[in-house]
């Protein structure tokens, strides 16, 4: 049998992995993934073949597991969701006549979500601060309009040291559409070891404590605080007459 799983492993705990993705896991042959994802699922590949590269070495792991895949069983393995900012589209654009399936996952922005209370129930978006993909002026472009429209907006990789400023400018874009009152998460390590979280507002945002391993997670004009749980409310009629 050859087959290439793209998996999503979720945050990292492997209590919140999908049921699916253990089973094709369990059947791969061969795991592959960036060095700290495979040291995440260690207690599920023992005496498995490992291939393991570091940072930026994306393609390299997606050609290889695509020429694994030709005879025998490969997973590639993304933290949170592999079809949100994860492995899942490049291996569809490098593949030709291998056999893939994608396995999602708990992607960050959920994951963050319920250690927080409920702030993605209505119309939300995603956007990644980090440039070496996009250009900074599309970034800035997209949380201006998502801000525009109202949107619950969550910032994926929102702070590093080559880019210090730029959670800051982003905030300050948001901050034309949204109150001072408007409920920010800022969550480390989601669902994983480490976990913590601060709820902020937007008028007392401390950016300090951000880092590439948090999630932000600004609201959208109804969204609060309830007894230390961030909701955004999708609108029913709570404590009225239906």
């Amino acid at each position: 049998m050859s087959k290439l799983y793209v998996i999503g492993i979720g945050p990292g705990g492997l209590e919140h992995m999908s049921l699916r993705a253990k089973k094709a896991i369990e059947e791969s042959d061969i795991i592959v993934g960036y060095i700290k994802y495979i040291e995440m699922i260690k207690p599920l590949i023992q005496g498995k073949e490992i291939y393991a590269n570091g940072m930026r070495g994306e393609e390299d792991r997606c050609r290889e597991a695509l020429r694994l895949s030709k005879d025998k069983v490969v997973s590639v393995v993304s933290t949170g969701d592999s079809g949100i900012y994860g492995m899942a589209g490049l291996i569809l654009e490098l593949k030709k006549d291998e056999v893939v399936e994608v396995i999602p996952g708990i992607t960050a922005s959920s994951a963050a979500a319920a250690v927080v209370g409920a702030p993605l129930m209505h119309d939300n978006c995603n956007i990644s601060l980090s440039d070496l993909m996009t250009e900074y002026e599309a970034i800035k472009k997209r949380v201006e309009l998502a801000a525009q429209g109202d949107f619950v907006i969550s910032l994926y990789n929102p702070k590093s040291k080559g880019r210090p400023h730029y959670l800051r400018e982003c905030i300050d874009i948001i901050k034309k559409y949204r109150t001072e009152n408007t409920p920010v998460a800022v969550v480390r390590h989601a669902l994983r070891q480490g976990q913590e979280y601060t709820l902020f507002t937007l008028e007392n945002f401390d950016e300090s404590i951000v880092d590439m391993f948090s999630i932000v997670i600004v609201g959208n004009s109804k969204s609060f605080i309830k007894e230390g749980v961030f909701i955004t409310p999708r609108g029913y009629k709570v404590g009225k007459e239906q």
